[in-house]
């Protein structure tokens, strides 16, 4: 079974395809000439996730899967959160929402935080929901150079090392992304969809 996967980000769509491996084949958006930007409106992953897939399953009529993720940071009551990817404003790059994370944590010395990922899939007329989480913390400077978005300063649990220096192999195994993917295929295997 060929899936969708609904998204426009190159960095996703690379990531998703070595957690995949060779167990299933998946087209990104691009693939299929879907151009339509869908707007991350609502405020719960899930419901985020789920507006994704709707819209391009009723597009397109085929088994489709769509993420959000966000990176919840418990002392600035969950900031970024559903924001992740325009916290510093709707075109904001990486970096100024990086700045804008390390500002807004300057001085504060409870640097917790969780990266969840939520993957959203229809076939048919089922739907189904998988999470992945991936606690850690806040490193209080840039490093490394490897992965995207706040990769440079999300210090996975059980390391001393940023996802960005982790490099994307280490990365993949230990990542929210790799545990809603691994939830995912394992629904896939189980389900023998065809």
């Amino acid at each position: 079974m060929e899936l969708i996967f609904c998204t426009h980000n190159p960095h996703k769509v690379e990531e998703v395809a070595q957690i995949f491996g060779t167990r299933y084949s998946f087209l990104s958006l691009k693939d299929i000439g879907f151009d339509n930007e869908i707007p991350e409106l609502f405020d719960t992953l899930e419901l985020n996730a789920h507006a994704k897939a709707n819209e391009v399953f009723a597009w397109c009529n085929r088994a489709c899967f769509s993420e959000d993720t966000g990176l919840f940071v418990p002392v600035l009551q969950g900031a970024p959160g559903v924001h992740t990817a325009r916290y510093a404003g709707n075109n904001a790059t990486s970096t100024e929402n990086i700045q804008l994370l390390l500002s807004n944590l300057k001085h504060i010395a409870d640097r917790d935080a969780y990266f969840k990922t939520v993957i959203c899939f229809k076939h048919a007329n089922e739907t189904h929901y998988f999470e992945g989480i991936c606690k850690g913390k806040i490193a209080e400077d840039i490093r490394g150079s490897k992965g995207f978005g706040y990769d440079p300063v999300f210090i996975p649990s059980g390391s001393n090392l940023s996802f960005a220096e982790l490099g994307d192999e280490m990365k993949n195994e230990i990542s929210h992304r790799r545990k809603a993917m691994d939830a995912f295929l394992h629904h896939l295997d189980q389900s023998n969809l065809k």
